[in-house]
């Protein structure tokens, strides 16, 4: 088997563009995801890749080997490899994918996320989303863009149980039983909080927290309890303790 060692070849060319070019990723529908655990997850939600980058490093692992099976991967040069992911330590293997299409069950819970920036945040929330049976996760254009390296990278699979939508989302805000923010201070204490119902809950950026305009769609604020002089939690901190609040209620029957 040959082995691609030119960042001139026209395939590496676009491979490195869909790691690093958010729009480029949005107008063609596809991405990069790195290792083998995004490459077990995407296999076993029975999705193919259309094309598997591998190293000769790669493929003297056993798990690799054994995700890959009998298809057969673009063999790339160790420096290569390295020039084209984001990762810092690179894993191995990569696989080019096409976006899914994936619908959300029609009484399904929702996160909005409103200009959070920080990959690591949204990939996390991504992660508790999938985690705690949320069935889609729209994200305002202020935000990280939801298929970036980064973002799959701490999402550690979540992609591809729940349905991603990056778009202004306003219009999207009806149909809850309840649309809930959650606000530093003042609001209904979390455990205290009615918590039934199809859910829609608004996670703000970063310092400024849910903008004002989306704090009065709310229909329910809540404030999660913590110790005399913390002054906030980090936005996923703060998803995850309230997406892990409603999914214990209902899996207790409550």
């Amino acid at each position: 088997m040959s082995v691609l060692r030119s960042r001139d070849n026209p395939r590496v060319k676009r491979w490195s563009r869909l790691v690093r070019d958010r729009h480029f990723r949005r107008k063609e529908a596809r991405a990069i995801i790195e290792g083998p655990h995004l490459l077990a997850a995407l296999l076993e939600k029975g999705l193919k890749p259309l094309a598997i980058l591998a190293t000769e490093e790669g493929l003297e692992d056993r798990e690799i080997r054994r995700l890959i099976g009998r298809a057969s991967p673009v063999l790339l040069s160790a420096g290569l490899f390295r020039a084209i992911v984001d990762a810092e330590n690179p894993p191995g293997v990569a696989a080019e994918i096409a976006i899914p299409e994936k619908s959300p069950e029609p009484d399904a819970d929702c996160v909005f996320l409103e200009g959070v920036q920080d990959a690591g945040n949204v990939g996390a929330i991504v992660r508790s989303a999938a985690a705690f049976g949320v069935g889609a996760v729209c994200l305002d254009r202020g935000c990280a863009d939801a298929w970036s390296p980064k973002v799959l990278r701490a999402a550690m699979g979540g992609h591809f149980h729940v349905s991603l939508v990056q778009k202004d989302f306003l219009q999207d805000l009806s149909g809850f039983d309840r649309l809930i923010c959650t606000v530093p201070t003042d609001g209904t204490a979390l455990d205290k909080a009615d918590l039934s119902g199809r859910l829609g809950w608004i996670f703000g950026a970063e310092g400024r927290g849910v903008s004002k305009k989306l704090k009065e769609r709310a229909s329910l604020r809540v404030t999660i309890p913590m110790a005399r002089g913390s002054e906030s939690l980090n936005v996923a901190a703060a998803a995850a303790i309230c997406l892990h609040e409603a999914f214990s209620r209902r899996a207790a029957g409550s």
